[in-house]
């Protein structure tokens, strides 16, 4: 068990702001284990939307939630979009007699209602896997290699790890993605998401994926889209100012969990790794994602022109812009 303090205290401290806090993030990668040890000890009551019973509990759910007092966590809750509505009223009242932590796997964007409902009443908070600052600093092999879901990271042992994120890839694509209500078949959107990690750093090409795919640009756009508001996929925009130069304007793409992209590629240990062509685009998007969890994804970018001149991520912290150049080896 590994604690996450920071985390917790940047929800504690929003909770006392605000009516509602959401966390976001990918299935398993921790959110309902945060979000118990932020509500044990004091007065909370706990609805798990995957659970027939906490369901049940909301089949009216304003006779549920209206006496309620204390804190009230709904988890998985883009179940029920329906719920953000009646949350709206409920985060009105004066006083508030409860303040409500959300817990959701997908992106404000693919649950229909959540920015226009919650607007002005929610403060949301990005809960990502492990990163370098939650394990000591000599696992940072093992973090790169298992990815930072909990489960995989502190499976008992590599095959272990390796097992459960084949298994985590096929609950998602077969169950997750379908009760977000998208249609897409399970092996369509895995040969896709398997296609992702063969490009993974490198700038998106809508025609090339649909051309594999045998579809049109609009679907693989689509389908994209699909895997970043489930946070599985990184894209990373890229940044351009008229200097009289041909800049790319396409994102850049990433598998966001390292684990997963070695799982992607069918990649059996860490020296498979250390031989595969994919090595270094590998260390690119871990090192890249250890340093956004850190700055925040709001201002970032990476920056290339046509004639070969890029520069890996660029961010904007306090009105200064910071650039990173990413390179596995002994000597970069």
């Amino acid at each position: 068990m590994i604690k996450r303090t920071v985390y917790a205290r940047e929800i504690e401290r929003k909770l006392k702001a605000n009516p509602i806090v959401a966390i976001l993030g990918p299935r398993q990668a921790g959110k309902t284990t945060l979000a118990r040890a932020i509500a044990k000890g004091q007065l909370h009551h706990f609805f798990d939307l995957e659970d027939p019973v906490s369901a049940a509990r909301l089949a009216h759910p304003q006779s549920a939630l209206e006496p309620l007092r204390g804190l009230v966590v709904i988890d998985e809750i883009q179940r029920q979009p329906e719920l953000f509505a009646l949350l709206r009223v409920l985060a009105d009242r004066r006083p508030q007699p409860a303040t409500f932590l959300i817990l959701g796997s997908a992106s404000p964007g693919l649950v229909r209602g959540v920015s226009e409902s919650l607007a002005g009443r929610v403060a949301f908070v990005d809960l990502t896997g492990f990163d370098l600052s939650e394990v000591r600093p000599g696992a940072f092999r093992k973090l790169w290699w298992r990815g930072g879901f909990p489960r995989s990271f502190l499976a008992a042992s590599d095959q272990d790890s390796a097992a459960w994120r084949q298994d985590f890839i096929r609950t998602f694509l077969e169950r997750d993605i379908p009760q977000l209500g998208l249609t897409v078949p399970a092996t369509t959107l895995r040969r896709f998401w398997s296609m992702i990690a063969h490009f993974h750093g490198q700038v998106w090409n809508a025609a090339d994926f649909a051309r594999s795919l045998g579809a049109s640009e609009p679907t693989a756009r689509r389908y994209l889209d699909i895997l970043a508001s489930a946070f599985m996929v990184r894209q990373l925009p890229p940044w351009f100012e008229n200097l009289g130069k041909r800049q790319v304007k396409a994102p850049k793409i990433y598998v966001r969990d390292s684990g997963l992209l070695h799982a992607l590629l069918a990649l059996g240990d860490f020296a498979a790794l250390e031989g595969h062509p994919r090595l270094g685009v590998s260390w690119e998007g871990f090192a890249l994602e250890q340093v956004l969890r850190h700055t925040g994804d709001r201002d970032a970018y990476f920056w290339a022109t046509y004639a070969g001149a890029e520069l890996d991520l660029l961010v904007t912290l306090r009105g200064k812009r910071y650039g990173f150049e990413f390179k596995y080896g002994d000597a970069p």
